[in-house]
């Protein structure tokens, strides 16, 4: 079975559940083998009729009997009803609005409810329940939902449905995929070396687990492999796009330490070592003749403007490599005019002592600190959307 080929080469499917699969964007045998699970239910926890009560949620196994559609007494309403029987006992069933299951489920049909225990006149009933249909009710722990006796599976997947394909059926559609050896052509796209170092199972053994796990623990593992895949593939696009990047050419800029010294020793407080670390990072940038691509991250007061305005500082006042004449410009995006403004008085202190310009371009116009010398380069601060 090649993990590309259509659903309807494999599978024997009516227009209903075309049209079901496709809103379900599931066309291809690797596109089902990726539908995952949204939850597990436990055969293990099932429950007997006799020991249900009302007003609790509950899930139940057994044998349908006086399978019919109706309609409700006073407002009309289009119903099926049915009996549903164990070996403790009989409950009944209703399903306002649904009167189709009654087409669905023939009398005597194994089935699974879940849904919640109401009341009337005395007596227990399901309203609404979950119904799917199965192949065996089971008798206990170790016994499987769908007849596998003698495994110690007892959780069953339920998967994300449409009108027309429930999870049993998805169940075993994933079952003939798994059984027809098609995983054994499958490619792991993890490198052995990161499944050691993070623990994680084999792509092959992920999707027999995460489809038909023994148990919670394999379940989850499953989960945290695919989850750390998607991950994992996230990084390395956004890694590609840096380094595709870090092509583009960019000015070579680099400041006399003993002029950086100088900036950093007027700030109105004592330089970090987290802040002197950070700025020798981005001037290693600047000199690197490479697109800078950097993120800086830091508490609120932890000095990340005072960083900003150091790299303004080294732009606006040294020309780049190769350059005889002119000065560049830097501009600070804030997203608000609050902060903008709050920024705009920060930098005007941290520049009023060499001249430079600092203007605060906003929406309601444009204001500029007064420069002290004549020789200026202009820096503007910009704040609303993205200018």
């Amino acid at each position: 079975m090649d993990l590309n080929s259509p659903l309807e080469r494999h599978f024997r499917l009516g227009s209903f559940q075309n049209q079901a699969l496709k809103r379900l964007k599931l066309e291809t045998v690797g596109d089902l083998l990726r539908h995952f699970p949204n939850r597990y239910g436990n055969v293990a926890e099932m429950r007997s009729i006799a020991s249900l009560s009302k007003g609790e949620t509950a899930a139940i196994f057994g044998k349908l009997s006086n399978v019919e559609m109706s309609r409700a007494f006073y407002k009309k309403i289009p119903m099926a009803t049915a009996a549903v029987e164990d070996t403790s006992g009989k409950i009944k069933a209703v399903w306002f609005n649904q009167p189709y299951i009654a087409k669905m489920f023939p009398e005597e049909a194994l089935v699974r409810l879940e849904g919640k225990v109401s009341e009337r006149k005395g007596g227990l009933y399901f309203s609404n329940p979950k119904i799917e249909r199965v192949t065996e009710i089971p008798t206990g722990v170790g016994h499987s939902l769908f007849g596998e006796a003698g495994k110690a599976h007892t959780l069953y997947p339920v998967y994300p449905e449409s009108r027309g394909i429930t999870s049993n059926w998805l169940y075993h559609a994933l079952l003939k995929v798994i059984k027809s050896g098609a995983l054994k052509t499958i490619t792991d796209p993890l490198p052995t070396e990161i499944l050691s170092r993070y623990h994680l199972p084999s792509l092959k053994t992920a999707l027999i687990w995460i489809h038909t796990p023994r148990d919670k623990r394999d379940a989850e593992s499953a989960r945290k492999r695919f989850a750390f895949e998607e991950v994992f593939f996230i990084q390395l696009q956004k890694q590609r796009a840096r380094r595709e990047y870090e092509k583009n050419p960019a000015f070579v800029i680099e400041k006399k330490p003993e002029e950086m010294e100088n900036f950093i020793s007027r700030f109105p407080f004592e330089a970090t070592a987290a802040q002197r670390r950070a700025i020798r990072a981005v001037l290693g940038d600047l000199k690197s003749g490479r697109a800078m691509s950097r993120l800086l991250e830091g508490d609120v007061g932890s000095g990340k403007t005072a960083v900003a305005a150091t790299a303004a500082y080294a732009a606006v006042t040294e020309r780049p490599k190769g350059q005889s004449f002119g000065h560049l410009q830097a501009a600070y995006m804030c997203p608000t005019e609050i902060l903008a403004a709050q920024h705009f008085d920060s930098f005007a202190g941290y520049f009023a002592h060499l001249g430079i310009s600092v203007g605060l371009l906003t929406g309601s116009g444009c204001r500029k600190f007064p420069s002290k010398v004549s020789r200026t380069a202009r820096f503007p601060l910009w704040s609303g959307p993205m200018l």
